[in-house]
Formats: C-alpha cells, sequence, structure tokens
C-alpha cells in the first residue's frame, strides 16, 4: 500500500521560509513525477510545483524564483524549500505522487496535507 505523509508547514511571517517534505513509503515502488499542490480556503486546488522522474521541474508563475521543488529518488522523499513566502501563499499544500505499487498500473496518489500560514 502506498503512503505518501507531509511535514514541514507552520506558521511564519512574510517574507520567511519554510520547507515541506513528503515521504512515499510502500514497497515496491515506481515513481513517476512528484509535485506539489496548494488549496486556500474556499478555493480549488492548484499546482504549485512538480518534478518528473528525470528531474525537469515546472512552477507555478506565482511562486517562480521563491520555491524550490526537488527529490531524492532514491529515499522516495519531495521537498519544496519556499523562500520568500507571501500571506497569499498559505493554504493547504498536498503532495502528490504517480506511482506504481508492484506490478499495478501507475496511479495518482495524495498526501493528506499540511497547512501553511503566512502572517502579514
Amino acid at each position: 500500500q502506498v503512503r505518501l505523509v507531509e511535514s514541514g508547514g507552520g506558521l511564519v511571517q512574510a517574507g520567511g521560509s519554510l520547507r515541506l517534505s513528503c515521504a512515499a513509503s510502500g514497497r515496491p515502488l515506481n515513481v513517476n513525477s512528484m509535485g506539489w499542490y496548494r488549496q486556500a480556503p474556499g478555493k480549488a486546488r492548484d499546482k504549485v510545483a512538480d518534478i518528473s522522474s528525470g528531474g525537469d521541474t515546472t512552477y507555478a508563475n506565482s511562486v517562480k524564483g521563491r520555491f524550490t521543488i526537488s527529490r531524492d529518488s532514491a529515499k522516495n522523499m519531495l521537498y519544496l524549500q519556499m523562500n520568500m513566502l507571501k500571506p497569499e501563499d498559505s493554504g493547504v499544500y498536498y503532495c502528490h505522487g504517480r506511482i506504481q505499487y508492484g506490478l499495478r498500473p501507475f496511479q495518482d496518489y495524495w498526501g493528506q496535507g499540511t497547512q501553511v500560514t503566512v502572517s502579514s
């Protein structure tokens, strides 16, 4: 069974930094793309950044130059370094993975989310 578990959220002042982590558990795993999504109250869940198995990254325009996504494929870990945080970055951050568990087809998996609150 595949589980994605996020950590690292919290309360920070505007201009500050946070680092989110996501651990994918379950063996054996074949992890394709992974990414971070954000959902603010009353809004849709939007992609913040993603990273392919080859390391190619994409970012939402709103976070370019401030956030950095990375992964440690050997450990099945995903990270999001968030710098120069703004109040509009607040929300629940979800880890997503396109993962093959054993011989099953690739499926989308989500973590439970971690809250990020940026105060002005």
